[in-house]
């Protein structure tokens, strides 16, 4: 990973220079957070920590990015010369990746001196304002589309390389199978897959002969473009000619199952197929698997794509639609219908002298008003293993599920809701990441980040899950913790 120590906004030098001539004995704590579940969705994904940790570990002002800070003003040649040997040299928490979140709760908590504290802000929030987008969003496809193939293929229509580089990591681990972005794969590990475009197929004289060159090269990864010209009288007639020759030479066989990616005799499947990319896709898609069926190719797949999202596979899936791969781009790596997730961070404590002060910012926006102290987030688990909900405490808090356990909501304090003992479990959330600038983490590959992901999502109850309108997980906070906002603000009201 590059160098993104200058990733930052100008106030946030100008706050660390005005730090560094007013030094004082303290740490700040920032915990990041965001306000409201993105495209109307009953959670997130929290992703991105794995960036995070590479950027804290690569902070360094180099003497290139020490002349350009003086050249916009900063010429004290202490504070120079202080940049000069930064380094990270906090303690840092978080949840771990592909965990579903929810809102007000700190996803990453960092404790340092206020230079360290303010000079990160602006990188944690652009990496985990985007990739935590992105997988929500790849979440919301996975689930409309089933258990069915997601191919994500964005690159071309990302808003610039690094969205496109890491809005397919984050598609990934929000449940895409594969990318059809290289580099990605390269450097993430990701399965890389593609078919063709219209212009292989213009490129030749004739739909069949592109059809044919295709076979050859890619015999067990066989999927036709068949839109190019008219699809119903050409495109899926020359594709089931292509097919039976390949029959013919031994290649495919009829007698397979397709679901369970073997032959009888346990040899390595080749795909084969078509895919639509224009036109009435419910109806083409319907119209191919006839054909398909009817020639005796019943286990060929249909993959389409052509601007698809959530709602669009629902409602093709409505209609009978007869696909098995759906190739999503524009609206997933753009995360469209909500352009950010809108994460902040937020000081909640200042430690002056080995002294806490926890700290709160006050609006007349009730979502606005943010929660004091050094914090942990607990999840609270039912008899079946499901979320029931997640209680915001104080860091020394501690919980035990052989204890009597008292929820209550925030904006209504007098509903409160006792757990017995033996009807949940408990666990905290932010691990730690770095101890005193050093990572103290082991990082999981992306693998398994993908897979605690799709474990999370198994631990919602449907209505969490759903698309339009979905039910609101209980977010509480502990009696402390409540007790001390209050407290906080009433001060704050009457001072």
């Amino acid at each position: 990973m590059r160098n993104l120590t200058l990733l930052t906004d100008f106030y946030q030098l100008t706050m660390m220079y005005g730090y560094f001539k007013n030094r004082k004995n303290r740490r700040f704590v920032f915990d990041l957070f965001y306000r409201k579940n993105p495209f109307g969705n009953g959670f997130a994904i929290f992703t991105g920590l794995e960036q995070v940790i590479e950027y804290i570990q690569n902070l360094k002002f180099t003497e290139e990015d020490l002349a350009y800070i003086q050249l916009q003003g900063f010429q004290d040649a202490e504070f120079i010369e202080y940049l000069r040997n930064f380094k990270f040299k906090g303690n840092l928490h978080a949840v771990p990746e592909g965990t579903a979140v929810f809102p007000s709760e700190p996803l990453i908590r960092v404790e340092a001196n206020e230079i360290e504290a303010q000079l990160i802000e602006t990188a944690l929030l652009t990496i985990i304002n985007h990739q935590t987008l992105i997988a929500t969003k790849a979440s919301r496809i996975r689930e409309a589309a089933g258990d069915d193939i997601v191919m994500e293929f964005g690159l071309r229509r990302a808003q610039g390389p690094d969205a496109g580089l890491y809005g397919s990591r984050a598609a990934f681990i929000g449940g895409c199978n594969s990318t059809s972005n290289v580099l990605a794969g390269k450097e993430f590990g990701i399965p890389v897959k593609g078919t063709m475009a219209h212009s292989w197929v213009m490129s030749f004289d004739t739909e069949l002969e592109a059809f044919r060159t295709y076979a050859k090269l890619y015999p067990d990864n066989c999927v036709l473009l068949v839109d190019t010209y008219d699809t119903e009288k050409s495109g899926i007639p020359n594709a089931i000619k292509v097919f039976q020759e390949m029959m013919n030479a031994g290649i495919i066989e009829q007698d397979y199952y397709y679901d369970d990616y073997r032959y009888p005799e346990h040899k390595p499947l080749p795909v084969f197929g078509i895919r639509l990319d224009s036109g009435d896709l419910a109806y083409l898609s319907k119209i191919a698997r006839e054909m398909l069926v009817e020639a005796g190719f019943p286990h060929s797949v249909i993959s389409v794509s052509n601007d698809l999202d959530e709602n669009i596979i629902i409602s093709l899936k409505q209609q009978g639609a007869r696909v098995k791969i759906w190739g999503v781009g524009t609206k997933l790596i753009t995360a469209d219908g909500c352009p950010s997730l809108g994460g902040v961070y937020k000081l909640a404590a200042e430690i002056v002298d080995n002294k806490l002060i926890p700290k709160i910012k006050i609006s007349e926006n009730f979502e606005k008003i943010t929660n004091p102290g050094i914090k942990q987030v607990y999840r609270i688990f039912d008899k079946k293993g499901m979320i029931s909900a997640d209680l915001i405490t104080l860091e020394d808090e501690k919980f035990d599920s052989s204890e009597v356990l008292f929820l209550r909501d925030e904006l209504h304090p007098w509903k409160r809701i006792k757990l017995q003992p033996g009807e949940y479990q408990i666990k905290p959330l932010l691990e730690p990441i770095f101890e005193n600038g050093i990572l103290v983490y082991q990082k999981p590959t992306i693998n398994e980040i993908k897979l605690n992901a799709k474990a999370n999502l198994k631990t919602l109850y449907d209505g969490y899950k759903r698309l339009i309108n979905p039910s609101k997980m209980k977010v509480d906070l502990s009696d402390k913790l409540y007790d001390l906002k209050k407290d906080l603000l009433f001060q704050n009201k009457f001072n």
